[in-house]
Formats: structure tokens, C-alpha cells, sequence
């Protein structure tokens, strides 16, 4: 059974789609612990990270890095954090979160919510400004 990413991917599913590439897809996480919180996935299928193969991988870390730059300048924050759980959905992703202190990294806090409009304009701005 394809996993959530790979449903939305294929279209299945809709998503707040921020940037994409032939083999890569970056969108809004519905459940975001900041503004602007975004998912990047590679659109194969891997459970685990670290078993996406090398060129694949290279490619998710150069993609992360311009959508990255795109939130950064998209979203007021002093950096963007990066993360890799892996263990809320069976599909390699990383999570970049604006944040102005350590604490907006907890994943064990709350999360906010955001109407469709809200989420609709975040996900505008943050393609305006990817490269």
C-alpha cells in the first residue's frame, strides 16, 4: 500500500505544494509546528533515509537546501531547522522549520493550525521566492 507521500505525489492526495523537481516534492506540513513548516520528500518510496540511494539522496539534501532559502526568505525567522524522525510516515522526509529559538523545534509540543486560506498564501509566498 502506497504510504501518505507516495499518495500525494501521485495526486491522490492534495497537498500545499511549496516546489518541485522530476524527482523531488517540498509542501506544507498540515500539522506544523511554525509557519511555513515544510516537508521535503523524494517522490520514490524509501522508509528510511538512509536507504535512499547516493545520487537520490545528493539531490533531497540540494533540493532541501534552495526550498530552504525560499522559506527563509518567504517567512520572518532567524534560521531555518532542519529535522529527520522518520517515524510518523513511512517515506523518507526532512522537515524545515522557521524558528526564532531552539524551542520551536519540539516535536513533542504543540502543533498549530492553519485555515486553508492561510495555508494557500503560505505556500504562494514560499514558491514566489524559490529559485
Amino acid at each position: 500500500m502506497p504510504s501518505l507521500f507516495s499518495r500525494i505525489v501521485s495526486g491522490e492526495i492534495p497537498a500545499y505544494k511549496v516546489a518541485e523537481t522530476n524527482h523531488c516534492l517540498a509542501f506544507l506540513d498540515i500539522n506544523p509546528l511554525a509557519k511555513g513548516h515544510t516537508l521535503v520528500i523524494p517522490k520514490k518510496e524509501v522508509d528510511y533515509i538512509f536507504d535512499v540511494e547516493d545520487e537520490l539522496y545528493k539531490d533531497l539534501w540540494h533540493f532541501s537546501k534552495q526550498v530552504a532559502i525560499a522559506i527563509k526568505k518567504a517567512i520572518p525567522c532567524k534560521r531555518i531547522g532542519v529535522a529527520v524522525i522518520g517515524l510518523e510516515v513511512p517515506h523518507a522526509h526532512i522537515h524545515l522549520i522557521p524558528m526564532n529559538r531552539v524551542s520551536d523545534m519540539n516535536f513533542a509540543g504543540q502543533k498549530l493550525s492553519f485555515s486553508k486560506e492561510e495555508l494557500e498564501e503560505v505556500s504562494a509566498q514560499i514558491r514566489k521566492e524559490f529559485i
